[in-house]
């Protein structure tokens, strides 16, 4: 119960879901729910299980939402016949060290590797809860897939973005996910709230509001990087793959990153979400 979508041998299995109704709204909004598991994330800003459980509460039908806008992208049915299951190409990483430095896919091997990441560490920890699991029951393949494939890619909008994993970098990136994902609130909740917290402790002028706005638009305006064959692009420049994609550069958060070295302080000793 609850494991990862596997269809590489059955693309079928997904395009016989086209055209499903839509679904009724998943659950109701919880506040104080997303309140308790938002001080547990501040807390403890590698709790990956929180920002879930944060989604979830706050999300309403953003996932059926997200889902409907993806399958009316006219790269959907491309991906779906693909039926990529994406943490097992993303974790071998020896292929893509393989590639030469600069590239999509180098470029991304070396961040999860600097970080400690890996794709199927993110996938563990989206299983962890049972609420989780049993919402992972109820619904179609096809959803599921989409499910995955929307949580397999956050770490590669981190290479796309430029943003890091400090707290400007965390919280910016789920900025720029907001317009891509369906709106979900639940996202711009851990954003806004993640970049205040780390807020307290930058200089005086620092524009973090602005960095959230900015990667909001940022998304708003890039191609649906969920629609886009991504692997295909791993051998291509990241230069070119931004352009490609019409990514461009966080400059708010870069300004954030500068005022922080310019007092002595390293931008990954903030806290945040």
């Amino acid at each position: 119960m609850g494991a990862p979508a596997t269809f590489e041998t059955a693309p079928s299995e997904l395009e016989r879901y086209i055209g499903a109704p839509r679904m009724a709204k998943r659950a109701r909004i919880r506040p104080l729910k997303a309140m308790r598991y938002m001080r547990e994330l501040i807390a403890n800003k590698e709790d990956t299980e929180a920002v879930f459980h944060i989604i979830r509460a706050l999300n309403g039908d953003a996932f059926e939402r997200a889902f409907q806008d993806f399958m009316a992208h006219p790269l959907a049915k491309d991906r779906i016949a693909q039926a990529r299951t994406l943490p097992p190409i993303l974790d071998d990483h020896a292929r893509w060290l393989a590639l030469p430095p600069g590239t999509f896919g180098r470029e991304y091997v070396e961040f999860m590797r600097r970080e400690g990441l890996t794709a199927a560490g993110l996938v563990e920890e989206s299983l962890k809860s049972e609420e989780s699991r049993a919402w992972r029951a109820a619904i179609d393949p096809l959803r599921l897939w989409y499910a995955d494939r929307s949580r397999d890619t956050h770490d590669l909008f981190h290479i796309l973005t430029g943003l890091g994993r400090d707290a400007m970098g965390e919280t910016s990136v789920l900025s720029f996910t907001y317009p891509q994902h369906g709106n979900g609130m639940g996202l711009r909740f851990i954003a806004y709230m993640g970049a205040r917290e780390a807020s307290k402790a930058m200089p005086k002028g620092a524009p973090w509001k602005r960095s959230l706005r900015e990667c909001r638009e940022i998304g708003a305006r890039a191609e649906c990087i969920e629609a886009q064959d991504l692997i295909a692009l791993f051998p291509l420049p990241l230069s070119e793959v931004r352009e490609r994609l019409n990514i461009a550069t966080p400059t708010a958060y870069q300004q954030c990153h500068a005022l922080c070295k310019d007092a002595g302080i390293d931008p990954y000793d903030l806290v945040a979400a």
